[in-house]
């Protein structure tokens, strides 16, 4: 089965740990657009959306469910996205899509983040996918130098303004064998808004389709 048909999968999948009368966080991206499109199946209706995108929150408006504001809420229940990789620590590259900082700021309010990924997604080390920094856009040449320092060659994304009205660098190049520390690191840096790791916060559940359509469930030890 090809990629699509097992994003729509793990989709279906991931209805089941959709909370009844709670709010839903929900990501950005080709998968989560699966799961968007899904919602109208569940038995029941959904109290709100914390939404990480303008994307996501036009496709959630359009089915007639609200979209919360993260000021009028301290935490969610349940938090579910994709990942451009996952490891098995269930730690991830996000920000394919150039949502990262929205995505980790719902993921923070998460008392439980689902990711939802096809069997492609899921690496051993981490870097393949080049990770996506979001920047102030006057230090984004500083941001390059400073990951080049660190081994990784870097680029700043054309054409792409995130909807913090930031650019997204991207580093390809390196082999993140320790991504919190890594993670921890990046943010550190002058102009850095925050770095497509999410390891200090990574996911609590991984639900993976493989080629034959089987859902194989991963929980972080």
């Amino acid at each position: 089965m090809n990629a699509q048909q097992q994003k729509e999968a793990v989709a279906k999948a991931a209805l089941q740990y959709i909370p009844e009368d709670q709010i839903l966080g929900l990501g950005t991206g080709s998968t989560v657009d699966c799961l968007i499109a899904l919602l109208p199946t569940l038995p029941f209706k959904i109290k709100g959306v914390a939404s990480s995108s303008e994307r996501t929150s036009k496709q959630v408006e359009a089915l007639g469910i609200p979209i919360v504001d993260l000021m009028e809420i301290t935490t969610i229940d349940t938090y579910i996205d994709g990942a451009d990789e996952i490891n098995h620590h269930l730690a991830m590259i996000k920000g394919g899509g150039g949502a990262l900082t929205r995505e980790k700021i719902v993921a923070a309010h998460a008392n439980r983040f689902v990711c939802i990924a096809d069997q492609s997604k899921l690496v051993k080390t981490l870097g393949k996918f080049p990770l996506p920094i979001e920047v102030i856009p006057m230090a984004a040449h500083y941001v390059i130098r400073k990951m080049e320092q660190m081994g990784g060659k870097a680029k700043v994304r054309e054409g792409f303004i995130t909807d913090n009205h930031n650019l997204i660098v991207d580093v390809s190049g390196l082999k993140i064998t320790s991504p919190i520390q890594l993670e921890a690191s990046i943010n550190q840096i002058t102009g850095v808004v925050t770095n497509g790791l999410f390891a200090a916060r990574g996911a609590d559940i991984l639900l993976m389709a493989d080629e034959a359509l089987n859902i194989q469930t991963i929980t972080k030890k």
